[in-house]
């Protein structure tokens, strides 16, 4: 679920503009996973620039008021939600901390880096969500640490239909500022994008793995 339209259709322009989201669906980007993919995104780059990162800050904050208001803590998820994570846990005066994506090799070996306490209510943040795999590892660390999780704040999800049945079999309420389909509007509109690629990038978002770029005459 997003925010709202208008912080969708926002958030979107500041990462196109910023060029933390890529799109060349004739020359596609590759993934660690091995999927083709006419996209790629990397939302800490947003941090670089302070209108953009302020505006996120505050949206983040406005998610977490509306849909969690009981939220004791605010966790980000390691490591592209950790500075979004400290930033927002600032401007509501929250604790923070941030989950690892692997424990420590040494010392205390902690997955979780700060105090995070039994049955406090702990929102989590994350900036990008795909599979969602990843994502609910650090659900799974603070509800083995006998957390309650309120639920998740992202910058921007695929909107893969696995990441959706993911989080619902955990019983994870998501809330992102924008999404796939925001963004690819704002990308047409602003000419990031011809119309004639709408087809095939919507292709990449129902089958990422069976995906591959269709050549133009």
């Amino acid at each position: 679920m997003i925010l709202n339209e208008e912080s969708a259709t926002k958030v979107a322009e500041s990462l196109l503009q910023i060029k933390a989201i890529k799109l060349n669906p004739t020359n596609p980007f590759q993934w660690a996973s091995g999927w083709n993919s006419p996209i790629y995104c990397d939302n800490r780059k947003s941090l670089s620039y302070p209108p953009v990162r302020t505006f996120i800050r505050q949206q983040f904050v406005d998610a977490i008021n509306e849909y969690f208001p009981n939220a004791e803590v605010i966790a980000g998820v390691a490591t592209g939600g950790i500075a979004h994570g400290a930033l927002v846990a600032e401007a509501m005066g929250l604790p923070f901390a941030y989950i690892r994506s692997s424990a420590k090799g040494h010392g205390m070996q902690n997955l979780i880096e700060g105090d995070i306490f039994k049955n406090q209510k702990v929102v989590v943040i994350e900036d990008l969500i795909s599979t969602g795999g990843s994502s609910l590892k650090a659900v799974d660390a603070l509800r083995e640490n006998e957390c309650d999780v309120l639920g998740m704040v992202a910058i921007f999800t695929y909107g893969f239909e696995l990441a959706k049945k993911n989080f619902k079999e955990r019983k994870c309420k998501l809330i992102t500022l924008s999404d796939y389909n925001a963004m690819l509007k704002v990308a047409v509109e602003a000419n990031y994008v011809s119309e004639s690629d709408v087809e095939s990038l919507t292709e990449w978002r129902v089958a990422p793995n069976k995906w591959a770029p269709t050549t133009k005459a």
